[in-house]
């Protein structure tokens, strides 16, 4: 690993200011959960587009419904990994601002991050279509049916085809265009509009850095690119900027 660029990263980190992370499934795949877009994951055994839809949960119930057991059945045994363990860290001392996250497991609040915002729902909650009323992810395991009205459960997760929730991608917007450092983590900012964030933070004045395993399409516009794993470079980073810290000692 690069020790320039973690030492670049690390002074970034404590100049201060509004600090954010973009996480995507770079971020999951470390704890274990399958991702979607490599060459081994998810798609290359289902097809998202005929089975993450409304149109299959009205059409191919029992399809749609053995693909969300089966993802969270996978959740029941993740845990959080190192990576989601230090961001949370980081914003109990006050150095990380908000997580953006496009992932659905909720690693981020288990590991003890508050401020998440999740643009493209939650697994860990299922709403029932009829009533509006939810319940834990987990009851989708035992069937369908809403335990308060009888309706249908569907999981409180963005389908294929359905918008970002309003009220996430304003605020996903807000802090993309107010940060001071803007750091992306395992995303291969392939889906809009979330691959959207790096360029509005970048237009607004903050540094880029992209922390990813493959190269992405922002990756000539960034300030740093660090093709390593997010655990490591995070513990390094971490490492280093304890180190600044007990050297700058108290203010």
């Amino acid at each position: 690993m690069n020790r320039k660029d973690i030492e670049t990263l690390a002074e970034w980190i404590l100049e201060g200011g509004p600090f954010v992370v973009l996480t995507g499934a770079g971020m999951s795949t470390e704890s274990n959960l399958p991702d979607f877009r490599s060459r081994q994951g998810l798609w290359a055994q289902y097809d998202p587009a005929r089975l993450a839809t409304e149109w299959a949960m009205e059409n191919r119930p029992d399809e749609f419904y053995a693909f969300y057991r089966m993802r969270v059945e996978a959740l029941k045994a993740a845990s959080p990994n190192r990576g989601h363990g230090i961001l949370a860290d980081w914003e109990r001392r006050g150095l990380l601002s908000a997580i953006v996250t496009q992932n659905v497991d909720g690693l981020h609040q288990e590991a003890g991050s508050r401020r998440v915002v999740e643009l493209h729902g939650s697994l860990r909650t299922a709403r029932c279509r009829a009533c509006g009323a939810k319940s834990p992810g987990v009851r989708l395991l035992e069937g369908p049916l809403c335990p308060a009205c009888g309706g249908r459960l569907r999981p409180d997760v963005v389908l294929f085809g359905e918008n970002l929730p309003e009220a996430s991608l304003e605020e996903a917007e807000r802090l993309a265009s107010t940060a001071r450092l803007f750091v992306v983590l395992g995303s291969s900012l392939a889906v809009s509009p979330a691959n959207c964030l790096p360029g509005v933070a970048a237009a607004c004045g903050a540094k880029v850095a992209i922390v990813n395993r493959e190269a992405t399409p922002f990756d000539g516009r960034a300030h740093l690119v660090i093709q390593r794993g997010i655990g490591e470079v995070l513990a390094e980073t971490d490492r280093v900027v304890s180190e600044k810290e007990t050297l700058k000692g108290p203010v």
